[in-house]
């Protein structure tokens, strides 16, 4: 990448930021550029000037781009082993402590599998407990920057391949089965999921404290100081003793590092002292 080429990208990054609100700042930069040629490489153009130049002829380019920015594949029960531990020590312990009145966070949630993972969860380990009342008190906020990242949490719809990796016994268990073979998550499970908009770099934490925060395969987008923000906001957003839950290639910095005790390393499963 030459120095012209530098100057027309910061140039664009500039644009896009003052046109979306989005603080690409914090992306890490080969992330960005990457994401960015996603949407270049779809619309035929080859230099970010020209790019720039799509951007002022077409408004709902921007729409799409921000669209790409923001994206965040996910699926039901996503590495299994985790939600296994969730399921059979970290939710019955938080409803047995709290009588079943529990709120967690899904932050940075796309298309909802994760928010609704999470209630099937909480709501198995009731049942499992004992008191399947106590589901009626557990919250989930799910919160995302992406507008259709929102809308498809909030319809609440999804293909059989978004449970390739969830318990065979849970679609049939919390979903309703529909005329063209996907499922649509069962009305019990969607009350206890509040869909928001929410930008987790700007803006604090929706309704803490949370007993839980669940952030998996986001931080990784952003650059050090902006995790470390990121961090600090979990850990202030945590009630005492609440767990906060990251990807498997995410870890934490900053001086939330020694407020944050390790409960298991491989599954990035950290809690937040008493």
């Amino acid at each position: 990448m030459n120095s012209a080429d530098d100057l027309m990208f910061a140039r664009l990054a500039r644009s896009i930021a003052e046109r979306s609100g989005l603080l690409l700042g914090s992306y890490k930069d080969k992330c960005l550029r990457r994401r960015i040629a996603v949407r270049m490489r779809a619309c035929g153009v080859h230099t970010y000037d020209e790019y720039l130049g799509l951007l002022d002829r077409t408004p709902a380019e921007l729409e799409r781009l921000v669209d790409v920015l923001t994206i965040n594949v996910t699926k039901f029960f996503r590495n299994p082993e985790v939600w296994k531990r969730l399921g059979e020590s970290v939710a019955p312990e938080l409803l047995e402590a709290r009588d079943g009145r529990v709120r967690v966070w899904s932050a940075g949630c796309a298309s909802g599998e994760e928010p609704y993972t999470l209630a099937m969860v909480f709501a198995d380990a009731a049942r499992r407990l004992g008191h399947d009342e106590w589901f009626e008190r557990v919250t989930v906020d799910a919160t995302d920057i992406d507008r259709l990242s929102l809308e498809r949490t909030r319809e609440a719809r999804y293909p059989p391949a978004s449970f390739s990796e969830a318990p065979p016994e849970m679609p049939a268990a919390w979903c309703l089965r529909e005329a063209d073979g996907g499922y649509r998550v069962a009305d019990r499970v969607r009350q206890r999921v509040v869909v928001r908009r929410h930008d987790m770099m700007i803006e604090p934490a929706p309704e803490p404290p949370y007993q839980l925060i669940v952030c998996r395969n986001v931080i990784i987008y952003f650059d050090r100081a902006s995790q470390e923000r990121l961090m600090q906001l979990f850990h202030d957003a945590l009630a005492p003793r609440g767990f906060l839950l990251l990807g498997k290639v995410e870890t934490i910095f900053g001086p939330a590092r020694s407020r944050l005790e390790i409960v298991d390393a491989r599954d990035r499963l950290y809690r937040r002292a008493a």
